[in-house]
């Protein structure tokens, strides 16, 4: 049995709240879970000390018998100091997509063609 720990949604519409659980991976996201080992409140300040709330001596036995977190849930345990997460380094990220680059080529081309008659055209 592969084993999660993820967050699992609640709070009203357009008002989350997460409770961070070990889950079998196969459950669904707010389904059937093991063990709750803390809470995200992603509408608190980030400076919050409620933001995050972890039960770091779970997490840890969890980790320890071989629960993978997801990338959200690591961040938290990577903040708390029970994990190391690698940083992540995608330097293509800001490269305009191909279409993009199209756009500004043909108006690179358009402001050299209006560019050239203003410098040939005869002074009067």
């Amino acid at each position: 049995m592969s084993l999660k720990i993820r967050l699992s949604r609640g709070g009203a519409k357009k008002r989350p709240y997460y409770r961070i659980v070990v889950a079998d991976a196969r459950s669904p996201r707010d389904g059937r879970f093991i063990d709750r080992i803390g809470s995200f409140n992603p509408l608190l300040a980030k400076d919050a000390a409620e933001r995050v709330v972890l039960d770091t001596e779970k997490a840890k036995a969890w980790l320890e018998k071989g629960a993978q977190p997801t990338d959200r849930v690591a961040r938290f345990l990577d903040a708390a100091g029970l994990l190391k997460r690698e940083t992540r380094n995608n330097p293509k990220k800001a490269e305009p997509g191909d279409k993009a680059k199209e756009r500004a080529k043909e108006k690179a081309e358009k402001a050299a063609a209006a560019a050239a008659p203003a410098e040939d055209a005869p002074a009067e």
